[in-house]
């Protein structure tokens, strides 16, 4: 069977392989997944890159996230309950991007059959962050205030949307002009161009306290660190809220510790892996069920930009790191008969 695999960290058009393996074996509470599609997500591509918050052992096959088929079952009543069920994985060990994968059946969800493949495929990693953030973590209420950074991206479009929708406020913060046209279509009412490469940090604070007006600002989320959110902790509200849930830049936050004491703000880490590990069988199946209903209305659906065979996948990823295209990539994985 067909996998890919890197055998060192590096560019990942670079350093990406399709391979010939042998087909997994599920042991006790293992099931084998015959695997139908997996997104490129930034942290994929970082992962590769040696980048990640674990590293894997090399070689080694990305994709975190995906959709299959359950196949067969190395025991126990859950594996056996699963067998010819459509799952969405979530793989942090062995990788998605495979004919098929063998994965403790702690990691697959079962989903619904009226999910498209594409949605059913990117069905958490962006889905579920941008809906445990706002809704779990930070319960922003109606009317108030979010703040985001990179909101051009896959979860910033659905915070927008989750926002218009629960009728929370979002103040959303890009890098470009294009994106600034891409978020009003989409229905944001207040978005900032900013890129800290030409920009003084003053436009943007200046910017943000005109758009908030007599309003405080609350809560905040970033994914990508640096000068931007540095910039960020300075016009937090008292006792606000600020999650960072990337790290998708490589320079470090700089503020002095006084703004966090003037302030009494609370600046707190996020990881959806850590997250899940937390939530108890009935958490999960709840979760699930919101993100179906609002992966259907619209709300957290996501937008396929290209999809490509398991044999172009550096094709993919360099597609998938493009500028200027929104829309994710996705990987389609039909085995040969």
């Amino acid at each position: 069977m067909r996998a890919i695999r890197f055998e060192q960290f590096g560019e990942p058009a670079e350093v990406l392989k399709v391979c010939e393996v042998e087909e997994p074996i599920p042991t006790d509470g293992e099931i084998l997944v015959r695997m139908l599609a997996s997104p490129l997500n930034p942290s994929d591509l970082l992962n590769i890159r040696g980048g990640y918050s674990t590293r894997p052992n090399l070689p080694a096959t990305p994709g975190f996230e995906g959709v299959g088929v359950v196949e067969a079952s190395g025991g126990g009543l859950r594996g056996a309950l699963l067998k010819g069920r459509r799952v969405v994985v979530l793989n942090r060990k062995t990788g998605n991007w495979a004919d098929k994968i063998a994965i403790s059946n702690q990691f697959v969800i079962p989903v619904s059959s009226k999910l498209s493949l594409e949605d059913s495929a990117t069905f958490f990693v962006n889905p579920a962050t941008a809906y445990i953030l706002v809704k779990q973590i930070l319960r922003i209420p109606k009317n108030q205030w979010l703040l985001q950074t990179a909101a051009a991206s896959a979860v910033g479009k659905m915070v927008i949307r989750l926002g218009n929708y629960y009728g929370f406020q979002t103040l959303n913060v890009v890098r470009r002009h294009d994106q600034e046209d891409q978020l009003k279509k989409l229905g944001a009412k207040h978005v900032i161009v900013y890129n800290t490469e030409h920009d003084n940090e003053r436009i943007l604070i200046d910017q943000i306290r005109k758009t908030l007006g007599s309003s405080s600002l609350q809560f905040a989320i970033d994914p990508i660190g640096g000068p931007t959110a540095s910039s960020i902790v300075k016009v937090l509200g008292d006792r606000a809220k600020f999650i960072l849930y990337g790290s998708l830049g490589n320079a470090p936050l700089e503020f002095l510790s006084r703004e966090l004491i003037r302030n009494g703000g609370i600046i707190q880490g996020f990881w959806l892996a850590r997250q899940m590990e937390t939530l108890s069988l009935p958490a999960k199946i709840k979760l699930v069920a919101h993100l179906t209903t609002l992966i259907q209305k619209g709300v957290l659906s996501t937008e396929i930009r290209e999809t490509f065979p398991l044999e172009q996948i550096n094709l993919a990823v360099t597609e998938a790191e493009k500028t200027g295209k929104s829309g994710k990539v996705l990987l389609s994985i039909r085995q040969k008969t």
